[in-house]
């Protein structure tokens, strides 16, 4: 206590910035002297490192452990920033009571004898409306202004009365007592955003906050044990946010499975650590959850879990797991097996998928390019962001058949059906027949019969303009094959050429890189389109 009154008022844990940079921002480690220097220091833990020294030991000397290596600095208590009030910010940022030599210049114009001539300005109308309307402010951000307190609650609630969002992004917040007193003041706040505020794990009370519908803590240092206590107060969120928090671990306090959320619809995982999709099985009884965002994380594996088990203390033994979701956003993570992809056709309402930048969507990779996927997962409307149209959906779903059918050896329908669950069903429901190479010889008609019909488009820059040409071929033309047809169908000499397909839907067309594939292998069917490039 002593060290802390020393030291200008500064406490342990306490979240401060440098004095004139409220961007600048860090938590307060270390509270006395420094041997060496004279007087009182304070030993701040910089967030992000910000131009920190050392980390937390000095001259061989341990004062406190930083999160880096030069992330910590030693500040006189001078140097350094308490902060300000939310409605001190508030009326920083939207009650402008003096206009500036500069905004008074902005209101007039100079006539030629460089008097000053007042003029309709529309700046002028609209800072005055908003100084009459203060109190109607619905909407306010004062992101990195320095807030570190609510102030009076009396003066908050009548500075702002009907605020509905409030974004407090990179300040001086970490007490949740005052997070409660904060929404407890603003009754009609709806939406808070406490990104970059270091939160304390720790919530000594916890009042019903059921005006909050959408909470952001992204970055804000949080586990899942702080987000179990505080779901008591935010009774009634629609959708929390816990981007970059380097959540792994799901604690639930008792049982397998997260509880109450009643009213979540989304919960916002993205850019954590979560690297087992066991962590994720945790959520399958939210019941209201619709939206489930996990891109950036590490999981390698994805299933759909089998039905509760009878042991499980919930409140529906009835209950379908993931009943209503219909978004599942699983960009940039580790999944690199089919059958993570097929378990997706099994959740009941699933709708919206993301799984690029997964190693199993990455062509370059050895992954599936878009028509496989989206011919393997049959419910989706929308993959990585773009709708699948009925018409990319036939066409991805015959070249897939196709594609099984030029690839597969075995006639063990069983193997089949294990490899390529959905194959039997899509060849029977577009009606394709087996299309076996023969040597049989029945005249020019059944020959033509077996070709198919693609287009062939010459983009490459020296390879002068070249009219598209439309060839039928047999569907075991190889891709070398084609390469050397293209150099004679364009009169390319001296010209190495490359191949892509395009396909509907795709931002960019697929490479064709086997040479010993064939178009049937491949899936390439008629009325594709392939890109005849030159190697650079």
């Amino acid at each position: 206590m002593a060290a802390a009154a020393t030291a200008g008022g500064f406490r342990l844990g306490q979240r401060v910035h440098a004095a004139g940079d409220p961007r600048r921002v860090g938590t307060v480690r270390y509270l006395g002297p420094v041997e060496g220097h004279s007087g009182d220091w304070v030993g701040v833990d910089w967030d992000d490192g910000a131009g920190g020294r050392h980390d937390g030991s000095v001259a061989g000397r341990r004062y406190f452990v930083a999160a880096g290596e030069r992330s910590a600095s030693f500040a006189r208590p001078t140097a350094l920033s308490q902060g300000i009030s939310l409605p001190d910010a508030l009326r920083l940022r939207y009650h402008v009571e003096d206009f500036t030599k500069e905004e008074q210049d902005e209101m007039y114009v100079f006539s030629t004898s460089q008097k000053r001539v007042s003029v309709e300005f529309v700046g002028q109308n609209k800072v005055q409306e908003k100084l009459k309307n203060f109190d109607d402010l619905t909407s306010a951000s004062v992101s990195y202004m320095g807030v570190s307190s609510i102030g009076p609650q009396d003066e908050l609630k009548s500075l702002v009365p009907k605020l509905r969002l409030l974004d407090l992004t990179g300040n001086l917040f970490s007490q949740w007592q005052d997070i409660s007193a904060l929404c407890q003041a603003l009754a009609s706040l709806e939406v808070l955003n406490l990104t970059n505020n270091t939160m304390e794990n720790d919530v000594t009370e916890s009042p019903m906050l059921e005006n909050i519908r959408i909470l952001v803590l992204n970055n804000c240092g949080v586990t899942w044990e702080l987000v179990e206590k505080i779901k008591v107060s935010f009774a009634c969120l629609n959708e929390l946010h816990l981007m970059l928090n380097k959540l792994k671990t799901i604690m639930t306090p008792a049982g397998k499975f997260v509880q109450g959320f009643n009213t979540l619809r989304l919960l916002n995982l993205e850019d954590n650590h979560i690297d087992s999709w066991d962590e994720i099985v945790k959520f399958s009884y939210l019941k209201g959850l619709e939206q489930l965002h996990l891109n950036k994380n590490r999981i390698k594996h994805v299933n759909y879990p089998p039905n509760l088990p009878s042991h499980e203390p919930l409140d529906d033994a009835s209950a379908v797991p993931f009943e209503n979701l219909q978004v599942l956003l699983l960009g940039s993570n580790e999944i690199e097996d089919f059958s993570s992809v097929d378990s997706l056709n099994l959740f009941p309402s699933l709708r919206d998928v993301r799984i690029s930048d997964n190693p199993i969507a990455d062509p370059a990779k050895g992954g599936a390019p878009r028509f496989v996927l989206i011919a393997r997962l049959g419910k989706v409307k929308v993959l990585n962001g773009s709708e699948v149209s009925p018409r990319e959906r036939r066409e991805s779903e015959i070249r897939y058949v196709r594609l099984v059918m030029g690839k597969t050896q075995s006639d063990d329908a069983e193997e089949i059906k294990r490899l390529h669950p959905r194959f039997a069903e899509l060849k029977a429901f577009h009606g394709i027949e087996d299309e076996k190479p023969t040597s049989s010889t029945s005249g020019p008609q059944k020959m033509a019969s077996g070709l198919i019909s693609i287009t062939l488009k010459c983009v490459g820059p020296s390879m002068g303009e070249k009219q598209p040409l439309t060839k039928k071929l047999p569907p075991t033309t190889t891709i070398g094959k084609l390469k050397s047809l293209c150099e004679s169908f364009f009169k390319l000499k001296d010209i190495r050429v490359k191949l892509f397909v395009v396909e509907e839907g795709c931002p960019l067309p697929q490479l064709l890189e086997e040479d010993t594939a064939s178009l049937m292998e491949l899936g390439i069917g008629s009325g594709a389109s392939i890109i005849v490039d030159e190697e650079s």
